[in-house]
């Protein structure tokens, strides 16, 4: 019998609230659900939730704090965990896009330096992406602040 992730399927409510359009109604869930799952909780949670909050931050610096919380909440997270939310999942597929933000953060707050470390990490991990359109995407905004930052 498998066990329901009720925590997830919170997580996964807010998301579709952020996809609808309702920022501020995702970012008060995500909110709520956060001050729950810290410091200690699970470290899957904790990256998917910091992930998504990250998208919805208005000033770059909070951005920023949101996908360093995430980036550090996957180094916790293992491969059978995030096989538990979907048999499909690795742990090293997340950092592509993990590294991604991370480096359009630090370009936007004019740190090009970090950013091109961090689009390093992200070309680095790019290997786990699979060949579908979410791959595909990662990709193309990999390629896209690769010219920008005018890394080869």
């Amino acid at each position: 019998m498998t066990t329901v992730d009720t925590t997830m399927k919170r997580i996964e409510e807010a998301i579709g609230l952020q996809h609808a359009g309702d920022g501020e109604g995702a970012r008060c869930r995500f909110a709520e659900i956060w001050e729950e799952i810290t410091p200690d909780g699970d470290p899957f949670h904790r990256c998917v939730l910091a992930h998504y909050m990250a998208d919805l931050q208005q000033d770059p610096q909070d951005e920023l704090a949101w996908d360093l919380r995430a980036l550090e909440a996957a180094g916790a997270v293992t491969d059978d965990r995030a096989k538990q939310h979907d048999a499909s999942l690795a742990i090293r597929g997340f950092y592509p896009s993990l590294h991604l933000n991370l480096a359009a953060d630090y370009h936007k707050l004019g740190d090009d330096d970090r950013a091109r470390a961090h689009l390093t990490q992200a070309h680095h991990h790019a290997d786990a992406l699979g060949d579908d359109g979410y791959g595909a995407g990662i990709r193309s905004a990999l390629q896209r602040l690769s010219s920008e930052l005018g890394v080869a």
